[in-house]
């Protein structure tokens, strides 16, 4: 199993100094093991759980993603694991809230969903995190995000910032919004983590105000290492100090 506590010094020193209490819930993870890209384990499961407890979260909504070219996951799967999860965390003694969503990709699939009227799984009340393409604009993006509302769910658009098409045409997240959707910011991209473009996308939609929620995003301990350094970040504690973040309401 992986040591979580043979880390650095200097690792060990930047997770004292990190601090997420004041968003109490993570709604943006892959922590169920096996059923995606995220956690490999149960083993690594738990003690990404403790790292992300080590910086302040005591909530956990984690989203593995429905993606079915890749990850035929459907709500028994999740639900199941999810379950498992839940024994083996309480097993360890670990004090922690856990529910599972997931991260919809906008493909043919979600169609077929709605078309069929299937339940969606969502991080709280009617929010679906939704995800799409990151090399292109996805053709019928915003029929799909309005057969949703119809349906009545809350778009929540997973990390628009990493969409960097869209540098040049910002017009569409001001369309996106005007629609309804909420928008979720990878913590890590105010920190460089997926690149410059990627944050200076997150720098400006801070800076508009687009922003309801925060998620980490966490795959694995590569991650979570890289969260160590994102609560310094000036952008981040103006998003926190704005008021808008609905994190700890979930």
């Amino acid at each position: 199993m992986f040591n979580f506590f043979s880390r650095s010094k200097k690792t060990a020193a930047q997770t004292e100094k990190a601090d997420f209490s004041m968003l109490k819930t993570d709604m943006h993870s892959h922590l169920l093991p096996g059923i995606d890209d995220g956690s490999k384990d149960m083993d690594t499961t738990i003690e990404l759980i403790r790292g992300m407890m080590k910086l302040g979260y005591t909530k956990f909504i984690t989203t593995p993603h429905i993606m079915w070219d890749m990850y035929r996951n459907t709500p028994t799967i999740i639900l199941e694991k999810l379950e498992q999860v839940r024994k083996a965390i309480a097993d360890a003694g670990i004090e922690a809230e856990i529910y599972a969503a997931a991260e919809y990709f906008l493909d043919e699939h979600v169609d077929d969903l709605l078309q069929q009227n299937e339940k969606l799984l969502t991080i709280k009340d009617n929010m679906v995190l939704c995800e799409f393409s990151m090399a292109y604009e996805p053709r019928g993006l915003k029929d799909v995000l309005f057969e949703m509302q119809m349906q009545g769910y809350l778009p929540v658009i997973a990390h628009p910032e990493r969409y960097i098409y869209l540098e040049g045409n910002k017009e569409l997240y001001d369309e996106l919004k005007a629609t309804g959707c909420y928008f979720q910011l990878n913590a890590l991209s105010l920190a460089g983590h997926y690149g410059k473009s990627q944050q200076e996308l997150a720098n400006y939609l801070v800076k508009k105000g687009y922003y309801e929620l925060v998620g980490t995003d966490l795959h694995g301990f590569r991650h979570l290492d890289g969260l160590h350094t994102v609560t310094a970040n000036t952008v981040f504690q103006k998003l926190l100090d704005s008021g808008k973040l609905i994190n700890a309401s979930l």
